[in-house]
């Protein structure tokens, strides 16, 4: 193998192959790159076995071939070499040779016959959406997965495509995040049947939602144990998670006995000082409302904090407890001027939603009051 590739590019491409790198294999084969040179294309792939990506870019091949190398090694020289054209080639012993001006690398590759092979996908199952949309969809629900080893369904993502709509939601026992959005479904997709349901590992989302620009649409494609993002030049291919997840529609409340109308931006901002003395065991805050206005109060042994917000209020007053981190992760994922909070019973979950035309439901389960 020989080309020749400018150095920004071609780190770009390595830090986007590196994030299915997973540090902590102990299989020598798996903490490689395979660089493939042929057709006038670089093409890059990181795969674990559960999480792959490839890309490739238009370069200049001399001599095509192909080659594993160590990534963190190869990505580390590729990043600190002048902003130049880099020369790397390949002898038969796969050893890497990396020239770029005064700097010149001898690195030991490995052969690509043991590298893993990407699974390979039919086009049946494939919908197109808004990188925009979908990234807004991510950020909106990715914080809610659980980090619980015991709950592995809920360690990511269900993505739920039906006729004309999509959801996104992730739940982790003490919050839900729930966002829907009207999409296009190519002529034929069936849904007479079921609704596909596919359960995505929160890394692959994190690392699809740092991909997606606001510009075009891309491609999901999916079977019954993989799913691929075609975002550009770049696929990322992913194994789901097996399992049923839990039937999250249950949970959310059909009604409510106190509902609050206040500006998103003052409510965060007021949490966000309230948290400052927290306990520190629960991160507890206290909301007390009453009529157009609502208390929120915290204390640790350091001090205590009294803010007030104003309110509509529609329904009973009500004294409730929260934990002040997850609902301000809530709240700053919510770009709505206002929003609307309806709640029960001071035990009971509340729901947030924003007070526009986007479909997001964010439920919060309150800590008790002693």
């Amino acid at each position: 193998m020989r080309i020749i590739i400018n150095q920004k590019t071609l780190n770009n491409k390595i830090s986007i192959a590196q994030k299915a790198i997973n540090s902590k294999t102990t299989i020598e084969i798996l903490k490689g790159l395979l660089l493939v040179a042929k057709h006038n294309q670089l093409k890059i792939i990181g795969y674990d076995t559960e999480i792959g990506i490839e890309t490739y870019t238009n370069t200049q091949i001399v001599e095509e071939g192909q080659i594993v190398v160590d990534a963190r090694l190869f990505g580390d020289i590729i990043r600190k070499l002048p902003d130049e054209e880099v020369q790397i080639e390949t002898d038969s012993e796969n050893n890497l040779y990396i020239n770029c001006l005064n700097s010149k690398f001898k690195i030991k590759g490995y052969s690509p016959v043991d590298f893993p092979k990407l699974p390979e996908f039919e086009e049946d199952n494939s919908i197109e959406i808004s990188q925009e949309l979908f990234k807004d969809m991510i950020k909106q629900t990715v914080f809610s997965t659980s980090i619980d080893p015991t709950k592995p369904t809920l360690m990511g993502e269900l993505l739920e495509i039906e006729e004309n709509s999509i959801n996104l939601v992730a739940m982790d026992g003490y919050r839900l995040s729930v966002r829907k959005s009207f999409i296009n479904t190519p002529q034929g997709y069936e849904t007479s049947q079921s609704i596909s349901k596919l359960i995505i590992p929160e890394k692959t989302m994190r690392d699809v939602n740092t991909l997606l620009s606001e510009e075009d649409n891309f491609k999901i494609e999916f079977n019954e144990k993989n799913i691929v993002f075609i975002i550009g030049d770049t696929k990322i291919i992913s194994r789901l998670l097996e399992g049923k997840y839990v039937d999250y529609k249950k949970f959310l409340p059909k009604e409510h006995t106190t509902k609050i109308r206040l500006n998103t931006k003052d409510l965060y901002d007021s949490i966000e000082r309230a948290s400052l003395l927290s306990a520190e065991k629960n991160n507890l805050i206290k909301f007390s409302i009453r009529d157009n206005v609502m208390a929120i109060t915290s204390n640790n042994e350091k001090g205590n904090v009294y803010e007030e917000v104003s309110l509509e209020l529609e329904g009973e007053y009500l004294d409730i407890a929260f934990n002040s981190r997850y609902l301000s992760e809530g709240l700053k994922n919510i770009e709505s001027t206002y929003i609307n909070i309806e709640f029960t019973k001071n035990i009971n979950p509340c729901i947030i939603k924003p007070d526009d035309e986007i479909d997001y439901t964010y439920l919060l389960l309150p800590v008790r009051l002693s």
